[in-house]
């Protein structure tokens, strides 16, 4: 085959979309609750989506950042203005963020001799050599070693561990405010607090990985905003676009450091994605929209939680808004082998971590389409419990 094989892909073909529906090529339709892994927050063939495409496609697709361009600079306006900070760095992926908020978190100690980066057991963010120094999982590290160095792990959620590795020399700090990868693990408030007010205290940047849990997913429009800290950094993409790769690195005064030749993206933010991304920035970020992805999350949660006593290999469920994981008991029963007998009832997850399904719908998943899941997944799992 001529294309890498760094995907272990399933037998399917997919060739068209609509909603939360995925038609193979055999014609036979599945219901996606895999959503590009959480990157199409509106679903596929979404009106705003196709709309801005085709308007913006008669227009101006590329020019490069050598210029300006009005749907860059309304798209910045729109995400500094939804949040807390101050300035916006378009890429073309979220891994592509981390990059620049690593640099970030760099340059910013730099002049206080300060290097080391902090980050968490259990984490990703991102393939690239600077991401995968920072991502708390060896097995995507090893392969690639040595990464860069002055980089220390910490145990997720644990804060005697992090007090002791937080000192005079650590630039930054890095986190996923629910991790993605890593098994859908929402961060304990207490636990953020606690490096929020030490960073503060060693002049330190704290840098929110919202790749995945970002841009409405978790119920807020960006993630830290259902906790009571606020990140000097913060790294997005996934959801951003909707499906158009895009993602940005959005910092706050202090940590507004990188100037002329510091950092730069050939195809970052141009008019045609950033043309998408509006539509659909202004469609998440909506209250109501909001709102309902709120009581969308807690409904389907609802619907979950009786499965953890109908079946013996389910431990539990986790996660916000709609990033929502199912915890299975891998002794009894592998992840894996639940996403393939789900292919079979034409239902569409993926796993997450060792032990963990991901459950991450578009966000405009209604209450009927998530009834309809229920029936597919206890097929499923009535299908794997005989």
């Amino acid at each position: 085959m001529s294309v890498m094989q760094t995907y272990k892909r399933f037998d399917l073909n997919f060739v068209q979309g609509e909603g939360v529906y995925l038609t193979e090529k055999s014609g036979e339709k599945y219901l996606d609750f895999v959503a590009g892994i959480a990157v199409n927050a509106l679903g596929h063939s979404h009106p705003v989506i196709l709309k801005a495409i085709e308007e913006q496609s008669k227009k101006l697709i590329h020019i490069s950042n050598l210029y300006h361009d009005d749907n860059q600079i309304a798209l910045a306006q729109k995400l500094v203005s939804l949040g807390d900070h101050h300035s916006v760095f378009f890429t073309n992926s979220g891994t592509e963020a981390i990059e620049g908020a690593l640099k970030v978190a760099r340059k910013y100690g730099r002049e206080q001799g300060k290097s080391k980066i902090l980050y968490m057991s259990e984490s990703f963010h991102g393939r690239t050599m600077g991401a995968l120094a920072v991502t708390g999982q060896s097995k995507y590290q090893e392969p690639f070693a040595p990464l860069i160095g002055d980089v220390q792990q910490v145990v997720f959620n644990d804060k005697e561990d992090f007090l002791a590795k937080m000192d005079e020399g650590v630039c930054g700090v890095i986190i996923e405010p629910v991790q993605g990868e890593g098994g859908i693990n929402p961060v304990d408030p207490d636990f953020l607090n606690c490096i929020r007010e030490a960073c503060d205290k060693q002049d330190a940047l704290l840098i929110f990985d919202e790749v995945q849990a970002g841009i409405g997913r978790t119920g807020s429009f960006f993630a830290y905003q259902g906790f009571d800290v606020i990140p000097d950094v913060i790294a997005m993409a996934k959801g951003l676009g909707g499906g158009v790769p895009i993602g940005a690195l959005m910092v706050n005064k202090k940590a507004d450091v990188l100037t002329f030749g510091d950092h730069g993206c050939t195809f970052g933010g141009n008019p045609l994605v950033t043309a998408v991304s509006n539509a659909v920035v202004d469609t998440v970020s909506n209250e109501e929209f909001l709102k309902e992805v709120k009581a969308k999350g807690e409904y389907f949660k609802e619907k979950l939680l009786p499965l953890v006593e109908e079946y013996d290999f389910i431990k539990g469920i986790k996660g916000r808004g709609l990033m929502i994981g199912v915890s299975i008991d891998t002794e009894k029963m592998a992840p894996g082998t639940i996403v393939a007998e789900a292919i079979k009832h034409k239902l569409l997850i993926v796993g997450a971590g060792k032990d963990t399904l991901r459950l991450v719908p578009p966000l405009v998943v209604t209450t009927g389409e998530i009834d309809e899941f229920m029936v597919k997944f206890k097929s499923t799992l009535e299908a794997l419990k005989k």
